[in-house]
Formats: structure tokens, C-alpha cells, sequence
């Protein structure tokens, strides 16, 4: 039949796999290092992987295709379910750095932590503290490589931070990362608008919260105003806040 579908241009493509992870329908898969069309009938044409390509590789077309199967669709996500493991999520093949993945840190920050060893202590001159844990929920965190749907931001608070702010603000993965899935980026170095994105992530997933920790600086102010466009876009309303964070590392909002 007649029908739209995508192509992507293997001259252009750069082996990320990002438009992979943004098929959920399982259609695009990473063949020697490019995105290939592996399956058209479970392509439904409407270009879910466009806004994950950076090169511009993937476009429209209008040509000769199976009919989309929705139901094979369906079967073969069910079975993708069955054989992920636990607390982990990958997707597509293409760059490693990349692959999505969702972390499980218990309260101690430890994923396979021993009883015994569950708090590690250092000694300090003036006393001693509890080691310093993570409290990233998923990879990848940069903006520029997120998928606009992914598992991990389903009833997620989001939380949007500059680049700059995990290093400025001391105490940032205990007081903004934790229990947030967290997404960063820098508008001045990216060199991009981030609303299409965030518009996409915020309207297409169940989204809780939506905070923005950004610096003092004027370039920050790139990176909130795609966020507060990126809410209107969406058509949502939900709880959202910015916090601003001083060059010295305080909390001025």
C-alpha cells in the first residue's frame, strides 16, 4: 500500500542510536554501527525518532510500505518487557554513552549493598560523616541525549538543571537529585533551543513536578525559559519552581 513512512539517510546518520531509543514500536534497530528501517510494518509514520536525530538523517517519505501491524507492535513490546532485567532499562544499540539505563539506589545509595558495609565512613579531622552517595536515576542525563519517551519518566519529578550547578551548589544530589529523574544542560555551550525537546518529554510522558535549578548567571536564563515555554507548550499543569543558585554556591530563590 501507498502509505508515509520514514527514511533515514545512512550518509548522514552518525551511529548514536538515539532514534532507536525513541522508537517504541521497535521498528529501528542499529545495524553496523547506522540506524536501519528493520521492520516498515511497525513504522506508523509518525516520526517519533525525528526530533531524537541530531544530524537530520531521518526524514518523511511517501512510498510503497506494508500497512502498519499494530497488534505484531503490541506482541513485541510485551515480549521486550518479559526479557529486560530488573531495574534496568537498555534501548537501541547504537553509541554506549547513550543507552538508556534506569538505576536502583537503595537509601544508602548502594545497589547491591552488603548489611554490614551499608554506611561507609570517613574520618575527618573534625568528626565523621556519612560518604557522599549518587543520586542519578538514569542514563543518559544530557539533554541533547535523552529520548523524549523513556520508562524512567513515567510519574517522575523532573528535575532540570544548568550544567554549572552540581558543581557551584555543594549539596546538589541530596537536596534536588534525589528521588528526581534528572535531566542538565548549558544553552550558551549546546548552542540550541531546548523547548522542542523538553515540550516533547513534559506532554508525552506522566510527568509529576517539573523543578529548574539554574546558576545566577544571564545564559541560565536560556535554559528556564525553554523549560517555562516548554510547560505552556505542553498543555499540562503541573507544580513546577526555579531555583537559582549564586556563583559561590548558594541558594538565592
Amino acid at each position: 500500500m501507498l502509505r508515509q513512512i520514514i527514511h533515514i539517510d545512512e550518509e548522514k546518520c552518525n551511529g548514536c542510536g538515539l532514534c532507536a531509543n525513541a522508537c517504541h514500536e521497535g521498528a529501528i534497530e542499529m545495524v553496523n554501527g547506522k540506524a536501519k528501517l528493520v521492520r516498515e510494518n511497525f513504522c506508523d509514520g509518525f516520526g517519533d525518532c525525528l526530533p531524537s536525530c541530531p544530524t537530520g538523517a531521518i526524514t518523511f517519505e511517501e512510498r510503497e510500505a506494508p500497512a502498519y501491524d499494530e497488534n505484531a507492535v503490541k506482541k513485541a513490546q510485551e515480549d521486550k518487557k518479559m526479557e529486560m532485567p530488573k531495574f534496568k532499562l537498555f534501548q537501541g544499540s547504537g553509541c554506549p554513552g547513550s543507552q538508556v539505563m534506569e538505576f536502583n539506589h537503595n537509601e544508602d545509595g548502594h545497589e547491591n549493598a552488603n548489611k554490614d558495609n551499608q554506611k561507609e565512613f570517613v574520618s575527618m579531622q573534625q568528626g565523621f560523616y556519612s560518604k557522599p552517595v549518587s543520586r542519578l536515576a538514569q542514563w543518559p542525563c544530557q539533554i541533547k541525549l535523552l529520548p523524549t519517551q523513556a520508562e524512567f519518566f513515567d510519574g517522575a519529578k523532573l528535575l532540570i538543571a544548568a550544567d554549572c550547578t552540581a558543581y557551584a551548589y555543594a549539596n546538589m544530589h541530596e537536596d534536588f537529585m534525589k528521588g528526581k529523574v534528572t535531566i542538565i544542560g548549558c544553552p550558551k555551550l549546546d548552542d540550541i533551543d531546548y523547548t522542542e525537546k523538553l515540550t516533547a518529554i513534559i506532554r508525552d510522558n506522566d510527568i509529576r513536578s517539573v523543578t529548574v535549578v539554574r546558576m545566577e548567571v544571564p545564559c541560565c536564563g536560556g535554559l528556564q525559559r525553554a523549560a517555562e515555554n516548554a510547560l505552556q507548550l505542553s498543555g499540562k499543569f503541573i507544580p513546577w519552581q526555579v531555583v537559582t543558585i549564586s556563583r559561590d554556591g548558594k541558594i538565592l530563590d
